[in-house]
């Protein structure tokens, strides 16, 4: 099987939140194209096994697979993981990065007003939010461009969600965060655009995740969005990953600038 048949062979993708949900399951689906994968996640001791069962499977699949425990929205961290991806790269054949996917899922789910102050989300907390799920993926993109990883042919992904335009109680921080993060894809397509790399936004449906759990009242989310779907079930992260590979293929080159829904018709419907 030629380079024609498999163009994506031999390719490195950066996945940010690698360890669990869409992350974990783009990482496999590249994988499973010929791709190598740099991760980058933040675990505790309980959940990194996860992580690690995931490097294993893609060294299963004769692909390299080399991880970075670490918190993706630290700036020390940052330069020191882009750093060591341009030491790993310098002596192979291939010296930059195909895909960065930007999947990071942590921000704080509290009102904007409550009765007891305590019980309202505040600065640090919006400020913690939008920098870790929105900001960060500006960050990250100026650092591969500066160091000369990510230049033609380059793919940016970015998860946002349907809370970027629609309310959910609690959700107001992650809410806005989504919002900025579809805002920073178009400023990055304009910017990258004559350097020949590609960004979208990807709009996945309601997926059961573990960062999906988290929110209060998931449990009545999936229900109304099975409900609603087209397609009478919910959007998993394994569609979510071939949307992606099939966008990561040369031949999607001119498809930029975007908020794409992988969600079967879920976000159309009232």
């Amino acid at each position: 099987m030629g380079t024609q048949d498999r163009p994506l062979e031999g390719e490195w993708a950066v996945i940010l939140g690698a360890s669990s949900g869409f992350g974990e399951a783009v990482a496999l689906e590249l994988a499973g194209l010929g791709m190598n994968i740099f991760g980058v996640h933040l675990d505790r001791k309980t959940t990194l096994p996860n992580a690690e069962r995931i490097a294993g499977e893609i060294k299963k699949l004769g692909r390299e697979a080399i991880f970075w425990n670490v918190n993706a929205a630290d700036a020390e961290k940052r330069k020191e993981v882009v750093d060591a991806i341009q030491a790993h790269l310098k002596s192979g054949k291939i010296k930059t990065v195909r895909v960065l996917l930007h999947s990071l899922a942590f921000g704080t789910l509290k009102p904007y007003i409550a009765q007891a102050s305590a019980n309202a989300v505040n600065k640090a907390q919006i400020d913690m939010t939008l920098d870790v799920m929105a900001n960060s993926l500006v960050y990250w993109t100026q650092d591969l461009v500066a160091a000369g990883l990510l230049g033609q042919g380059g793919r940016i992904f970015a998860m946002t969600s349907a809370g970027g335009a629609r309310v959910w109680k609690t959700y107001g921080a992650v809410s806005a965060a989504k919002a900025a993060l579809e805002s920073h894809i178009r400023q990055l397509t304009l910017e990258l655009g004559p350097l020949g790399i590609t960004a979208n936004a990807i709009m996945a449906g309601v997926t059961d995740t573990p960062a999906l759990r988290k929110i209060p009242g998931s449990d009545e989310m999936l229900a109304w969005a099975q409900r609603k779907n087209p397609a009478g079930r919910l959007t998993t992260t394994k569609d979510v990953a071939e949307a992606i590979g099939l966008l990561s293929h040369p031949k999607a080159q001119w498809v930029t600038g975007n908020v794409l829904c992988v969600d079967g018709g879920e976000f159309i419907v009232d």
